[in-house]
């Protein structure tokens, strides 16, 4: 039985499209360029940011992001940021007496944005809050702390193969693939992650059948 659903936060609870928008129009790029490097990180399995650096390969990300911020043009998220399924999910699981944590690679600054949307969870932290980002062990060290679970109760949902699923396993978590954004879906049907998740779904309204068969 899981007592304790972790869950991702970019392309599990949230879409990235305006994450990725606000990141082309501070590099002066059309929209699209940016989405079609995406897309080719994403089919390499490489990393998010890779997607950045093929644009501007001496980018340093982190002092373009505090310029982004000193400019006035820094992270948003509002609801309409959220996926429909998101609310009824987490909702549907706490009602089910399971506990409910966030926790995913996103900066301090979106960690309170998220916060401040009142989501029905238990926690929401993120890599910038505990200064340890996926797939990094410590991460997932830092999951079973707060899950208040074993491993083996513990289910941790996210779309990322190498971010997501192949470190939680290695952690000794329980693991739901979501079949949602470039990562999900063009992994979905990989034999190796299907071997590595215990359950693939295809919304966060899945989990309850799942903690409760």
């Amino acid at each position: 039985m899981m007592r304790t659903v972790v869950l991702d936060i970019g392309e599990t609870l949230t879409r990235d499209d305006r994450y990725w928008g606000a990141w082309a129009d501070w590099l002066d790029v059309p929209r699209h360029t940016l989405s079609a490097l995406v897309g080719a990180v994403v089919v390499d399995g490489r990393d998010n940011a890779d997607a950045l650096r093929l644009l501007r390969p001496d980018i340093d990300i982190s002092a373009e992001y505090a310029a982004r911020e000193a400019a006035g043009r820094g992270e948003r998220l509002d609801e309409t940021d959220l996926y429909e399924d998101v609310r009824p999910a987490l909702s549907a699981l706490r009602a089910g007496g399971v506990r409910v944590v966030v926790a995913g690679n996103q900066s301090r600054r979106a960690g309170e944005l998220l916060r401040a949307l009142d989501l029905p969870a238990d926690l929401i932290v993120t890599s910038g809050d505990w200064r340890v980002s996926k797939p990094a062990p410590a991460f997932f060290e830092r999951v079973l702390e707060v899950s208040g679970s074993p491993a083996a109760e513990t289910l941790y949902v996210g779309d990322h193969p190498a971010n997501d699923i192949h470190p939680a396993r290695a952690a000794g978590l329980r693991t739901a693939h979501i079949r949602r954004g470039p990562w999900g879906h063009w992994w979905a049907d990989d034999p190796e992650v299907r071997a590595a998740a215990d359950w693939s779904i295809n919304s966060l309204t899945d989990l309850p059948a799942i903690i409760n068969p």
